[in-house]
């Protein structure tokens, strides 16, 4: 996979809030069995295991059998990636800022 679908895969991702609702539940945990996550939602547990296919293509879950037990684990090492995104435009955006507050402290001048 090519680093840009790789990319576009986790913010597709992370772009679903049941997605992040169980990223975050698995953040919590070192390990969670499909049906205690299951519980968590309203929906299926068909549903939340495509939620699950999902976060596990982008490379943000690993999952392992236990017997008939299917085991969850997050992997946020792709999350790094969103995180240097963001953070570019955090800088960028301080920067404008800093750059519209120099403007007008020399129009107060």
């Amino acid at each position: 996979m090519s680093e840009n679908n790789r990319l576009r895969d986790v913010f597709d991702a992370i772009a679903d809030p049941t997605r992040r609702r169980l990223i975050r539940l698995l953040a919590e945990a070192e390990e969670v069995p499909l049906h205690d996550l299951t519980a968590q939602f309203e929906i299926g547990r068909t549903a939340v295991s495509k939620h699950l296919t999902i976060l596990k293509k982008a490379g943000l879950v690993l999952d392992r059998k236990v017997g008939k037990e299917t085991r969850f684990r997050l992997n946020a090492t792709p999350l790094k990636e969103v995180q240097d995104w963001v953070a570019y435009y955090s800088d960028f955006w301080m920067k404008n800022m800093q750059r519209l507050n120099q403007l007008l402290e020399e129009e107060e001048e």
